[in-house]
Order: C-alpha cells, then sequence, then structure tokens
C-alpha cells in the first residue's frame, strides 16, 4: 500500500535495475506501460535515461542525472535504464495504483496471445531478484524488436505499439471494478477529505481536524524498473 501523501500520489524510492546486463547489454527494467496513470522521475543519483514511446511521437530516450525530472502521460510504454547506479524519485498518480494492477510488462505479441505464459512471466518476480532479472530478461528480448522496427519500419512499429496498447486496455476494462476502487481510495478520498476538512472548519476548533491522516503500510518490492522502497522507508534506504 502506498503511503497517504499529498494530492492521493504514490511517491518511491526507485533504484533501477543494474546487477548485470540484460541480453541486449542494457541495465535496465522491464519495459510497461500504465493506461490510467500518469508518472514522474527526478533524479537523485548517478546517472540513467528514460526511453518512452507513446503512437504520437514513437521513441524518444531521455538522460536522467540528479536534479533531472522527466513525466510522462498514461499510455506511454517506458523502460528505465542505468548507465551509473541511477536512483530515482518515482511519483505517481492514483496513489500508486501503477504498481496495482495499472501495468502491463511488453513481452511481445506472442506472449500477449496466451494468458498462461504472460502470466509466467510475469510472476517470475515472486522468485526473488533472479526472478526479477530474468523476467527482465524476457521483456528485453522482445524490446529489442520492438526498437528493431522503429530503426526499420515505422508503421510496423506504430502498429505493434497500438497492438500492445490495445491489449493493455482490455485488461484494465476487464477489472474496472478493482480500478475503481484504488482511484476512490487514492485521490478520490484525497478530494473528499479535503471537502470534510473545509466542513470541519465551521466548528472553529483545531481539534475538528485532528486524525486526518493514517500511518501507511509500507512493504520493499521487486518492481518492474528495479527495487521500489515506498517513501515512509526512504529514510532507511536513501
Amino acid at each position: 500500500m502506498s503511503a497517504r501523501l499529498v494530492g492521493g500520489i504514490g511517491l518511491t524510492l526507485l533504484r533501477i535495475y543494474d546487477q548485470r546486463p540484460g541480453p541486449d547489454g542494457v541495465t535496465a527494467g522491464c519495459a510497461h506501460v500504465h493506461a490510467l496513470t500518469g508518472e514522474a522521475y527526478f533524479g537523485l543519483s548517478g546517472e540513467g535515461a528514460l526511453e518512452l514511446h507513446d503512437v504520437d511521437r514513437g521513441f524518444r530516450r531521455v538522460t536522467i542525472r540528479p536534479g533531472t525530472y522527466v513525466q510522462f502521460p498514461p499510455g506511454t510504454l517506458h523502460r528505465s535504464v542505468s548507465t551509473n547506479r541511477c536512483e530515482v524519485l518515482a511519483v505517481m498518480g492514483n496513489a500508486g495504483l501503477a504498481e496495482r494492477g495499472d501495468a502491463r510488462i511488453y513481452f511481445g505479441a506472442d506472449v500477449d496471445a496466451d494468458p498462461q505464459r504472460y502470466e509466467a512471466l510475469r510472476s517470475l518476480v515472486d522468485r526473488g531478484l533472479d526472478g526479477a532479472l530474468e523476467r527482465r530478461d524476457a521483456s528485453a528480448r522482445a524490446y529489442q524488436q520492438l526498437m528493431d522496427l522503429w530503426e526499420k519500419d515505422h508503421a510496423a512499429y506504430f502498429a505493434e505499439l497500438r497492438r500492445f496498447l490495445g491489449k493493455h486496455h482490455e485488461t484494465i476494462v476487464a477489472n474496472r471494478a478493482s480500478m475503481e476502487d484504488a482511484i476512490r481510495a487514492g485521490p478520490l478520498r484525497e478530494a473528499q477529505d479535503a471537502l470534510e476538512l473545509l466542513t470541519a472548519l465551521d466548528s472553529r476548533s483545531p481539534d475538528a481536524v485532528a486524525g486526518a491522516w493514517r500511518e501507511p503500510e509500507t512493504e520493499p518490492v521487486l518492481g518492474m524498473c528495479g527495487m521500489l522502497w515506498q517513501v515512509a522507508r526512504l529514510d532507511s534506504h536513501a
């Protein structure tokens, strides 16, 4: 569960996987997309890059250094790259929904056509760090093919990108109820609490607004991009 933060955002320390290069020779996370959630990276230390793909502009690569801020909207396929022990502060909308359902990893069309195979690759992370890196490798192999299309055949590249985004949209629609619950518990709850506090101020008592914030419950996880610590653990891992 993400920390309860201003505006119902999710805030996470991300250390991009750099234990070993993937099959493409790059130290990176899994390429993936969010259908509902915007995201931003603020560079903390080291150096890396964010590789972005969308149906309007195609591919671009943004260098990340300490102080760099990169924001991108839902529907952007992205991959985090570390060239020198890159750490970023990841800001996600919808109280971290991106790590709780609103994500699909890019493994290519053949895997997307086989739900059992997709789930087997997605759940490799359950085996710990070795499994997380194996999952990243499977994504990197498919990602190489997507980048080949970008270099050689833009029409085929955009067709494949649209296919992948459409597949994730299908998944989100099929899980609409749980997505709605998460959004209501995050940014919508934040807005409702603000309205309740506004009403409470009518009592003119400071005690009327006490206790509105709740302590978060957080655990470090092996994410799609790298090692993730929610903001409540930041003082222990920065």
